[in-house]
């Protein structure tokens, strides 16, 4: 029997579009992030699944401990849902609302650190709650970019704290405010964990790999020389750092207390190029088809679901099931149809359904309600993502 007709089998109660979860994939793919963070713990990155089912799945395997949200108003949900009392939020806040909700609440103030990076977020969360406000955690983020040359800047723009003085300068400014808790130390070295080194010819795939080994051995220099500066001025309860496509690298980082990932969860099309892992893809999403145009072209229903970053074809999702299909270059994935062509386009009738996988591992649920948990031919249960939950963190 083939993946197409398991999954067809499983779901074929059910009118698509629709999202499944394959739960042996990603289990599998669990058990693949814990074996190559050799012992270190994972923090689970919430916006590679935005799904609390299978957050909370994650959550009580071996190896994973607390999560990572992008929102605060996320992270203060999961407190409020149990999922977790231990969350990080990797992205700075100037949510007021929710500011006050994480001050009104002391479960929440224990279980949640918030990112900070310059006196300036000190000063948004005084404008906020007013100074005499309950201490809040903080995590201090360190720029994990890699610059070779003056001017030169390769990795993702975040943080302005880029050395041990700047570090060490910021966590002083921290200790010395009221209402304020310096407890961590971040940096996400998305040169290496969200770039794929076998995409490409042959000299990109060299290149990138070479550019991400030396990158690898001049953060793991600075990171640990600010992790000491820091601690010379208070103690750090973790150092976070990483992400799916970093585990090895990271994890052999002594200052590293714990590893972020999340997307290999999921093993969208854009971890489909790494030499180091290979994710099963365990989220797919199916369409039907709607029209015939001609012989050689099935049309589906919607279906341009576009990932995030950079535009451009990697961007579209990939047509998975059944193999050999493709879409149109002048057309693509579209907001109300899709058309495919290839050699199993000529195969497909009204009505049949074609699986296609995201770009990126979180986006499709902002997509679908629901996802329908697919064990072997059948649906294990059906759970709500964020968007069923009436959840929308932005």
């Amino acid at each position: 029997m083939t993946s197409a007709t398991v999954y067809d089998l499983a779901t074929k109660d059910l009118d698509p579009p629709l999202a499944v979860v394959d739960l042996a994939a990603f289990d599998a793919n669990a058990e693949d992030l814990r074996r190559r963070a050799a012992g270190k713990p994972i923090r689970v990155v919430s916006k590679s699944v935005r799904c609390r089912a299978l957050l909370e799945r994650v959550l009580a395997m071996p190896g994973f401990e607390g999560l990572m949200c992008y929102s605060l108003a996320e992270a203060i949900w999961h407190v409020e849902q149990g999922t977790t009392d231990d969350i990080v939020v990797a992205y700075p806040t100037a949510d007021h609302e929710a500011l006050r909700r994480l001050a009104a609440s002391d479960e929440a103030r224990s279980s949640i650190s918030i990112m900070v990076d310059s006196a300036e977020h000190l000063d948004l969360v005084d404008a906020a709650l007013g100074h005499g406000h309950p201490e809040v955690r903080v995590c201090l983020e360190l720029d994990a970019s890699w610059r070779p040359l003056p001017g030169v800047h390769v990795g993702t723009r975040r943080s302005p704290v880029f050395t041990p003085k700047q570090a060490s300068t910021f966590a002083r400014q921290i200790v010395a405010r009221p209402g304020f808790r310096l407890v961590g130390v971040m940096a996400y070295e998305g040169q290496i964990a969200g770039l794929g080194d076998a995409a490409g010819r042959r000299l990109n795939q060299a290149l990138v790999g070479w550019m991400q080994r030396r990158s690898a051995a001049e953060l793991a220099r600075r990171r640990g020389a600010v992790v000491r500066a820091v601690q010379a001025v208070t103690p750090l309860e973790f150092v976070n750092g990483g992400g799916t496509g970093s585990l090895e690298s990271t994890g052999a980082d002594a200052v590293v207390t714990e590893i972020a990932a999340g997307s290999g969860l999921i093993g969208p099309t854009l971890f489909d190029g790494y030499t180091r892992f290979k994710p099963r893809p365990a989220a797919l999403f199916a369409l039907p088809v709607v029209r015939r145009p001609t012989r050689k072209i099935a049309t589906l229903f919607s279906g341009g679901y576009i990932a995030s970053g950079p535009t451009g074809p990697s961007r579209q999702p990939s047509p998975y099931l059944p193999a050999g299909l493709k879409f149109l270059g002048f057309e693509g994935a579209g907001e109300v149809q899709t058309p495919v062509t290839g050699r199993a386009a000529r195969t497909l009738k009204l009505g049949d359904r074609v699986w296609l996988r995201h770009a990126k591992a979180g986006e499709l649920a902002e997509r679908f309600t629901h996802y329908h948990l697919v064990l072997g031919d059948r649906v294990e249960r059906t759970v709500p993502t964020y968007r069923g939950e009436h959840q929308n963190f932005g």
